[in-house]
């Protein structure tokens, strides 16, 4: 992400800056809210998902081997979803069948993605480290320079249909069935049990949606951003899409501009370190993104505790 910002550094001019501000922003901010917008089902389902990190890791090796394998950017695509649809239909077995705790469960998950797409990697395609994928996500708008344009450049399909896809999780989460019998499973479990509601089965499609949110997340990153992956090039994103859940106060409107107020973040680092002449050190940068996570997560949780004593 860092080379969005490449030509801003020569003093083009401002608004060549704001451009690339703008579209190393909502690159970064892309796959938080598609996380976190998903996560969203899971949590108020009652079940805190730790296991987005892993997913998002396993969606994007996923998409660049069967991209690699088959030649096709839509295979591998369709290949993260199904992936991460088995994972998650196993953490649903741990967590709902065999009663393990959600966070030691969603942390197992990660662990097991972070190693076995390294492994996977290594033993596939003899590859340490990173590999490149010959396929990526289309990308409407290319070479724009000037106008409207510029500020929506080199930005991937799913960048484009990302408000669509947030307002279909708004839709499903407030206005269908589901959406109702997930938050009563959620917030009065009892109380959806005598009403008839199969809390097994709505906790299943709510963990399962959940994966195919991780999964276009995951597959944003890789071939849609880049078109390579790289040993846990999630970065804890996964665990940025949980802060905006809870700073979105699990509202999929407010959590995905939670979302893009970490690609801000993100971006205002990258453009601080790019316009810093090497004064600022890049770990002070790359730290932006996480110390915003921490004080996002503190505030919530402080402002959680005065609104349940109100």
């Amino acid at each position: 992400m860092e080379g969005a910002f490449a030509g801003a550094g020569r003093g083009d001019g401002l608004m060549e800056v704001l451009d690339q501000f703008v579209v190393t922003m909502l690159r970064s901010s892309t796959p938080i809210i598609l996380a976190a917008v998903a996560g969203l089902f899971a949590i108020r389902a009652g079940v805190f998902h730790l296991g987005m990190e892993g997913l998002m890791l396993a969606a994007a090796f996923t998409a660049v081997a069967a991209g690699t394998v088959t030649g096709s950017v839509w295979a591998g695509l369709t290949c993260a979803v199904l992936a991460c649809l088995g994972l998650s239909l196993l953490y649903w077995v741990l967590v709902d069948r065999l009663r393990a705790d959600t966070v030691i469960a969603g942390l197992g998950l990660t662990a097991v993605c972070v190693g076995g797409t390294a492994f996977l990697m290594q033993a596939i395609f003899g590859q340490r480290g990173s590999m490149q994928s010959p396929v990526r996500l289309p990308r409407p708008v290319t070479g724009a320079q000037e106008g409207i344009l510029a500020f929506v450049s080199e930005l991937s399909v799913m960048t484009w249909c990302l408000p669509l896809l947030v307002l279909a999780g708004w839709v499903l989460l407030t206005r269908s069935r589901l959406g109702l019998q997930i938050a009563a499973v959620g917030s009065y479990p009892y109380g959806a049990e005598a009403a008839g509601v199969n809390q097994s089965r709505v906790r299943l499609h709510a963990i399962l949606i959940t994966g195919v949110g991780c999964a276009l997340a995951g597959a944003q990153l890789s071939v849609g951003d880049l078109s390579s992956f790289s040993e846990n090039m999630t970065n804890g994103r996964g665990f940025i899409a949980l802060a905006a859940m809870l700073f979105g106060a699990r509202s999929p409107l407010l959590t995905a501009l939670a979302g893009l107020f970490f690609g801000f973040a993100d971006a205002f680092g990258i453009l601080i370190q790019i316009n810093a002449d090497g004064t600022v050190p890049r770990q002070f940068v790359l730290m932006v993104p996480f110390v915003v996570t921490i004080v996002i997560v503190a505030l919530s949780s402080s402002l959680g505790k005065r609104r349940r004593q109100d």
